[in-house]
């Protein structure tokens, strides 16, 4: 059976199959909620901290994919908040801004997994039916060293607003080499 019919077939055999995605960013996260619609999830999304504690509260999900980083606070605040209200909840964090301290506090919180952006929707969903003694596959198309790299540079320089002085300081890089990665493409 191929892996995504297998899955289907999982998520079909649920009993309950809510969901909630939270995210603040909307593109993603309607790209996000509709492909777990697709798979047999039935999706509420939300874009802030405090929305998805409400939901936690009025009607708390069997899953939940959340993301990390958030303007009003922290998806791990929204892990705790569904563990008061639904013991067997199954959450998966996402982030862009992967690190070991952060994925271990997400595993403390209660989430089953960590996995960084950009993710698919399989992995997602992978991550959300495993059981706790399963141990994760390793991925099939992992990303480079350089892409990772490439990307960790890009969110610092977002997070200093675009500023390259700052952000080769916060890199201790020097800032024409900073300005050279910067003006190439992304490596795959």
């Amino acid at each position: 059976m191929e892996p995504q019919i297998e899955m289907d077939a999982q998520v079909q055999a649920l009993e309950d199959k809510t969901l909630m995605v939270l995210d603040d960013d909307a593109p993603f996260r309607g790209r996000l909620a509709r492909a777990l619609t697709q798979r047999g999830f039935t999706v509420s999304a939300v874009a802030t901290v405090e929305e998805a504690k409400q939901v936690s509260k009025l009607n708390p999900p069997a899953f939940a994919v959340l993301d990390l980083r958030l303007e009003d606070g922290s998806g791990l605040e929204v892990v705790e908040e569904l563990h008061k209200f639904r013991d067997d909840a199954h959450c998966v964090i996402l982030t862009g801004y992967g690190s070991v301290a952060t994925a271990v506090a997400a595993v403390k919180a209660g989430a089953v997994d960590y996995l960084s952006k950009p993710v698919d929707v399989d992995d997602v969903v992978k991550a959300l039916l495993a059981s706790p003694a399963d141990l994760p596959e390793p991925p099939e198309n992992p990303m480079s060293a350089d892409r990772v790299r490439w990307e960790h540079i890009q969110r610092v320089y977002e997070l200093c607003n675009h500023n390259v002085s700052e952000t080769a300081r916060r890199l201790n890089m020097h800032r024409r080499t900073l300005q050279r990665i910067l003006a190439k493409r992304a490596p795959r």
